[in-house]
């Protein structure tokens, strides 16, 4: 006799607030994971960036040195350098246990959105509202980006590296993917400003949100359109979209104060995240686990699978 297979479970979803982090910096531009999930990096309107634990909640280093609002930040895959852009039009590279300033990169003509290291960390990519990216040598002393891709023909609003392969969104409605090892461009357009674009984590699929309110999944190789995501609001801020760490879900930021989750398959909302009464500004899903961050206002929130356990249950244990 054969018994039944037992369903898959459902991949779960973070819909349980565990912690609250009252920043002091400002409105939180941006909530960024360093690379193995056990810290974050907050942007602050005040010029700083943050970085916090994320299982205690606790500020562990401050860094100052942009003379204008932090609007994004990355961390190298050894955790020993963050760099971060700024409206100040200039990129920073720091050192993580100093928190002293090691380079400043200035060319830009213009705020920098976007900044991102290569997997190897030797390189950083910025995208910028004067329609570039720049790629910088972080080993070279030399002040000159060594590329400068200029095919944008607005802003550049959001930027993702995997492996050799750059994707850009711009302010033009167009998704700009770029082959670096052979120098080729691919470009599929979307018919309205795209504020974030990511890879799938297993590099087939590009995902794009844009202030129609429609988050776009689109075939890497074909530019074929395989999903559309609306439900949100995205009428006139520059927001974040992401997937899970298993590719299960899309999520978005919405100016309605929750983040919407959808399933990527089936395209059907699957949750909507109550995060507050103002704008979600950014987000950030954790690189393996079931954990998400939001930023709202001053605040960064992180979001668990589980409820969080209370001190009377780690005594009943």
């Amino acid at each position: 006799m054969a018994f039944p297979q037992t369903r898959p479970q459902a991949p779960q979803l973070p819909q349980h607030l565990l912690r609250t982090i009252e920043c002091q910096q400002g409105a939180v531009r941006a909530v960024r994971f360093n690379a193995d999930g056990n810290y974050l990096m907050s942007c602050g309107s005040d010029k700083s960036l943050k970085l916090w634990s994320v299982s205690t909640g606790t500020l562990l280093k401050s860094y100052s040195g942009h003379g204008y609002e932090v609007l994004d930040a990355d961390g190298s895959f050894d955790n020993s350098l963050i760099c971060t852009c700024s409206s100040d039009k200039t990129v920073i590279l720091w050192d993580v246990a100093t928190g002293q300033v090691t380079r400043k990169l200035r060319g830009h003509a213009g705020k920098v959105n976007c900044v991102q290291f290569n997997e190897e960390a030797n390189v950083i990519f910025s995208g910028s509202i004067d329609g570039t990216v720049r790629c910088w040598d972080v080993r070279s002393r030399r002040y000159e980006p060594i590329q400068v891709l200029d095919e944008a023909t607005d802003g550049v609003s959001s930027l993702k590296l995997m492996q050799h392969e750059l994707l850009t969104g711009s302010v033009d409605g167009r998704l700009r993917r770029y082959d670096l090892r052979i120098g080729q461009l691919h470009v599929d357009f979307i018919n309205s400003p795209i504020t974030c674009v990511c890879f799938s984590q297993d590099a087939q699929c590009t995902l794009s949100s844009s202030l129609d309110s429609t988050l776009r999944l689109l075939d890497k190789s074909t530019g074929e359109m395989l999903g559309e995501f609306t439900g949100h609001k995205m009428k006139g801020y520059k927001l974040d979209c992401c997937l899970t760490s298993k590719d299960t879900h899309v999520l978005s930021c919405s100016e309605d104060g929750h983040v919407y989750c959808w399933d990527l398959v089936e395209g059907s909302l699957t949750l909507k995240l109550s995060v507050g009464q103002a704008v979600v500004q950014s987000l950030s899903f954790h690189p393996t686990e079931t954990c998400l961050l939001t930023a709202m206002e001053g605040r960064v929130q992180v979001w668990g699978a589980e409820p969080k356990e209370t001190e009377e249950d780690v005594m009943d244990t």
